[in-house]
């Protein structure tokens, strides 16, 4: 295993009105990019990431960092974990989803990296690289904290890969939706089973624009109290699908097309439409809390009332002030409860200002991209206080800005770890970054 020390950069004069100054680590994959989602902290202390590959013949890297020791540790490449070694098939790229912890293990999956450009978007390859095969489709994976063993549990059908996941902790099951046509899938952890309920949104992100194509959901979550699961849709409608069932139900007289979220075309790209872009449990009110990506509103979803109520807009405080949307076309992924289980930590974006006036980005964009340069904020909502904090921007040690992130874990001391793009010996790297307790600082 591989062991690094954190990245060192030159200090320079960092901006006046900077808040936070976040450490960037180098972890020793020098072909690292974008990663989403893949950050949790695990019980034993831990924080667990991967770095992401475009690369058609080097995997995405798994990696551990430690904040007792301040190093960060390689553990696996994502394709020799699924078995894949010597297929020479376009391998496992990335992981798009946060690690699950059960009884003691981590639970994962793994998506394709290495994408081919079809009417001006990121597709999966149809045609393989010279002397390899096609991808062969993402694994539901997981890892033993104490053994530190990796088990293939399970092949995503239809050489999909995996795009967003969540695990029904109590009646042990995981569900999934593929990329990038959209399956939906059921994994029973005790028996092995997998099952695919087929399509849940057109044709998903392979479907004709204008036609079947629909960008699909990033993020379920599970009522414990009778274990269904939800989704969202482009169109803004909410799926439900309970153990057992034969298929998805749109459930009734409820959406997600509200004035507050804005007007989309869901057969076009650019940006998620009405799904939500990140949810979560919250158990003390039984209900759910969402953030709409393009939006910023934060939302409180109560399944068994049928009701969605608007908690209030929680872009940085220069977003709000503006009245604009981000720059990132997807919103954010950044998105999760803290380790008091009450407060949820958001990074996400705030507009640039030169002489006064606001850097703008691009009107439209073909794809979940950024449309221009913006800062990275840091906001926590401590839900039953009803408190939005904007802890400011974020900078590195030189003055540069985290760009592209869109993950975000807390550690046990309060410290918030995202994967973001830095430099690295001339080169733009995305890796593991750590931002000091918003709530500690003078």
């Amino acid at each position: 295993m591989i062991q690094s020390q954190p990245y060192e950069v030159d200090t320079q004069e960092v901006p006046a009105k900077q808040a936070l100054v976040a450490t960037p680590y180098y972890s020793g994959f020098a072909l690292a990019h974008d990663t989403y989602n893949a950050i949790t902290a695990a019980s034993d202390g831990k924080i667990y990431y991967v770095l992401c590959s475009e690369s058609h013949q080097i995997g995405g890297q798994m990696h551990v960092y430690d904040p007792l020791t301040d190093q960060t540790t390689f553990l696996a490449d994502l394709t020799e974990i699924c078995g894949e070694k010597d297929l020479k098939a376009i391998p496992q790229g990335k992981s798009h989803v946060r690690f699950y912890e059960h009884n003691g293990k981590l639970y994962f999956g793994t998506h394709v990296g290495y994408y081919q450009m079809i009417d001006g978007m990121e597709r999966l390859p149809e045609n393989a690289p010279d002397g390899y095969q096609l991808y062969p489709g993402g694994h539901i994976v997981s890892y033993d904290l104490a053994t530190g063993e990796f088990d293939d549990l399970a092949l995503v059908p239809e050489g999909e890969g995996l795009l967003t996941m969540t695990l029904d902790r109590e009646r042990e099951h995981i569900y999934a939706l593929t990329w990038p046509l959209g399956y939906f899938l059921d994994y029973n952890l005790a028996t092995g089973e997998l099952k695919n309920l087929g399509l849940t949104c057109g044709r998903g992100e392979a479907g004709e624009v204008g036609e079947d194509y629909r960008v699909i959901c990033r993020s379920l979550f599970v009522d414990p109290r009778d274990g269904l699961v939800y989704l969202s849709t482009g169109e803004g409608d909410i799926l439900s699908y309970g153990p057992g069932s034969p298929s998805l139900e749109k459930v009734p007289e409820l959406d997600l097309r509200l004035d507050y979220f804005g007007k989309y075309d869901p057969t076009r790209p650019g940006s998620m439409g009405y799904n939500w872009r990140k949810i979560f449990w919250y158990a003390p009110e039984q209900v759910a809390y969402g953030v709409h990506g393009n939006s910023g509103y934060l939302f409180r979803f109560d399944p068994r009332a049928r009701k969605i109520e608007i908690v209030e807009r929680l872009a940085s405080e220069p977003s709000q002030k503006s009245g604009m949307f981000d720059q990132f076309s997807y919103g954010y992924l950044g998105f999760q409860p803290g380790p008091d289980g009450q407060t949820i930590y958001y990074l996400t974006g705030g507009p640039i200002y030169i002489d006064g006036k606001r850097v703008k980005g691009a009107e439209e964009i073909a794809k979940g991209a950024a449309k221009g340069l913006e800062n990275l904020h840091l906001v926590t909502y401590h839900i039953p206080s009803g408190t939005y904090q904007d802890h400011g921007p974020i900078f590195y040690p030189d003055g540069s800005r985290p760009t592209y992130v869109n993950s975000v874990t807390v550690g046990a001391d309060g410290a918030v770890y995202t994967l973001a793009r830095f430099d690295h010996d001339g080169k733009e790297i995305q890796d593991l970054v750590k931002i000091p307790n918003p709530f500690a600082q003078p």
